[in-house]
C-alpha cells in the first residue's frame, strides 16, 4: 500500500520542478482552472468558475456570475497559494467574498503580478489568470485517486476517508483508512465495488449513490484522455448533499499525445523557473539547473544522478543535471550543448555516455559538430562506454579538439574537477 501511495506523490511531484525518471517523459502541467474544464466535459461534478485575465470582459463574466459567496484564486502551478505574497506586497493568492465589487478589485491585485509561495522561485510566478469558482460549504473531506500501478498490471484506485490532508501521512499512520481496487482497464467498474468505495469514504443514504456516480464519471475521463493518474482531494460532501471534486491533479501519458493533441495544446510552460527547461523539453532533453560549475551531459536519469554525486566525491558542483536519454541524435546533442553553455556558471563540460541504445559514435559526431559551431572555450571530458566506443574515440581524437578522453567514470569526474 504505502509503494502505491508513494507512487501517487512522485507522479504528483514531477509535475513541477523534478527531473523526469525515464526518457522521452515531459509531464503535461495544466493549471487548476483546466483541469476542473476537463472533469466538468466528462459530466464530473465540480463548483461552478469562471475565469478572469484582466481584459474588457471581466466585468461583464462576474455580473454573469451570481453566487452567495466567492472563491478568488491566482492561477499558477505552486501550491501555497494561499499563504503567498504577491512582489506588488499584496497578501494572499486565495481570498473569499460575497461582494461581487471585491471579486474584480482582488482579481487586479493578482493579475499581472508575481505571486511568491514555498513553492516557487524567489521571484515568484507571474498570474496572468485568476479563476473565480462558487464557494461551497464542505461537510466532509475524502480522498480519491486513479492511478497506472506497474504492480498490478493496470489502473487501481485508492480511497480514503481522510481527505483534505496528506494522504502520505494517512497511509503511514492510519494505513486502515485506504483502500486499493484494482481496475480492468476494459471495462467500466462494477456497480458493486462502486457501493463498496463509497461506503468505506463512509457516505450514507443518497450520497453513496452520488459518490458511486462520481467515481465512475472519473474513471471514464481517466481512460478517455489517457491518464497515469488523477487525484481527487478532495472528493468533499456539501450541506447539501453534493459530492463534488473540490480540487483536482491529472498527469498524462505523453506517449499519447498524438491522441490528446487539445488536451496537449493546453500545457502551460511559461511558469517554469528557467526557460533553458523550457527549451530542453522541446528536444525531449530533460534539465534542471544546478548551483554547481561543471556541466553534465549524461544519458539516463540514473547514470546522471550518479555523475553528479561522483562530481562532488572529487570535490566539485554539478551545474545541472541532463539527461538526454537512449534515443539520443546529433541535433540532440548540439541542443544539450547550447543550453549548457548558456550557463554562465559552467566553467568545463563532463560528457558521460553508457551506450547500449545509444551510438557512442552519434555521440561523438554531436560533440564535434557543437563543439566547432558554438566555439567551446571550456575545458571538455568525455566518457564513453559501449556501443561503437572504438569509432567514437577516433572521432573525438581525430576532430583536432582539445578534448580530454577519460577511461572510466571517477576518471571523467577527476579530470573535469581538476580542468577548473
Amino acid at each position: 500500500m504505502s509503494l502505491l501511495i508513494k507512487a501517487a506523490a512522485t507522479t504528483r511531484q514531477l509535475i513541477h520542478k523534478a527531473p523526469a525518471l525515464q526518457q522521452q517523459v515531459r509531464h503535461l502541467n495544466l493549471l487548476e482552472f483546466q483541469s476542473k474544464d476537463l472533469l466538468q466535459k466528462y459530466g464530473v461534478a465540480i463548483q461552478q468558475f469562471k475565469v478572469l485575465d484582466n481584459s474588457s470582459t471581466d466585468t461583464q463574466v462576474v455580473n454573469s456570475f451570481d453566487c452567495p459567496e466567492y472563491v478568488v484564486k491566482a492561477q499558477i502551478l505552486a501550491g501555497g497559494r494561499g499563504k503567498g505574497t504577491f512582489d506588488n506586497g499584496f497578501k494572499g493568492g486565495v481570498h473569499i467574498t460575497s461582494n461581487k465589487n471585491d471579486v474584480l478589485a482582488l482579481s487586479k491585485k493578482m493579475i499581472g503580478n508575481r505571486l511568491i509561495t514555498k513553492q516557487t522561485p524567489k521571484t515568484g510566478i507571474l498570474v496572468n489568470k485568476v479563476m473565480v469558482a462558487r464557494s461551497v460549504n464542505i461537510t466532509r473531506e475524502t480522498y480519491v485517486c486513479i492511478l497506472l500501478d506497474r504492480e498490478h498490471n493496470g489502473p487501481v484506485l485508492i480511497a480514503s476517508p481522510a481527505g483534505g490532508m496528506d494522504i502520505e501521512a494517512v497511509a503511514e499512520e492510519t494505513p486502515e483508512k485506504l483502500l486499493t481496487v484494482p481496475l480492468d482497464i476494459d471495462k467500466p467498474i462494477p456497480e458493486d465495488k462502486l457501493i463498496q468505495v463509497a461506503k468505506f469514504l463512509e457516505f450514507k443514504g443518497d450520497a453513496i449513490k452520488r459518490c458511486a456516480d462520481e467515481i465512475q464519471k472519473l474513471y471514464t475521463l481517466f481512460k478517455s484522455v489517457d491518464a497515469v493518474q488523477i487525484e481527487i482531494n478532495p472528493l468533499a460532501e456539501t450541506d447539501t448533499g453534493e459530492v463534488i471534486s473540490v480540487d483536482a491533479k491529472l498527469n498524462f501519458d505523453d506517449n499519447a499525445q498524438f491522441r490528446q493533441k487539445e488536451i496537449f495544446a493546453m500545457d502551460v510552460t511559461e511558469e517554469e523557473s528557467d526557460p533553458r527547461e523550457v527549451e530542453a523539453s522541446k528536444y525531449n532533453l530533460n534539465y534542471v539547473a544546478m548551483d554547481g560549475n561543471i556541466g553534465c551531459l549524461v544519458n539516463g536519469a540514473g547514470l546522471a544522478m550518479a555523475t553528479m554525486d561522483i562530481i562532488k566525491l572529487n570535490g566539485g558542483e554539478p551545474a545541472n543535471f541532463l539527461d538526454v536519454g537512449g534515443g539520443v541524435n546529433e541535433q540532440q546533442v548540439a541542443k544539450a550543448f547550447e543550453i549548457l553553455t548558456s550557463d554562465p556558471k559552467v566553467k568545463g563540460i563532463l560528457v558521460n555516455v553508457f551506450g547500449g541504445i545509444v551510438n557512442c559514435a552519434t555521440i561523438a559526431n554531436g560533440i564535434v559538430a557543437a563543439s566547432k559551431k558554438l566555439k567551446l572555450n571550456v575545458p571538455l571530458v568525455v566518457r564513453l562506454e559501449g556501443t561503437n566506443v572504438n569509432q567514437a574515440r577516433e572521432i573525438l581524437k581525430n576532430s583536432g579538439l582539445p578534448i580530454q578522453t577519460a577511461s572510466d567514470l571517477d576518471d571523467a569526474a577527476h579530470k573535469a574537477v581538476a580542468s577548473l
